[in-house]
């Protein structure tokens, strides 16, 4: 039987234009540790709708 573990897996999103939730469109995806990270994750990554580098934050 498989081992539980505490990292999940998170999608991230562009705080500026809000591109993640449109289909087709490519997204980040990562994982976390839950139990020492318990607030949303933000990262600095590249939009290619804004073509820069913008916050993304994680999604519920």
């Amino acid at each position: 039987m498989a081992k539980a573990t505490a990292r999940v897996k998170i999608t991230l999103e562009c705080q500026s234009c809000k591109t993640s939730t449109l289909p087709g469109v490519s997204r980040y995806h990562t994982t976390k540790n839950k139990k020492k990270t318990t607030e949303r994750l933000e990262l600095k990554k590249y939009c290619p709708f804004e073509r820069k580098h913008t916050i993304h934050r994680e999604v519920r």
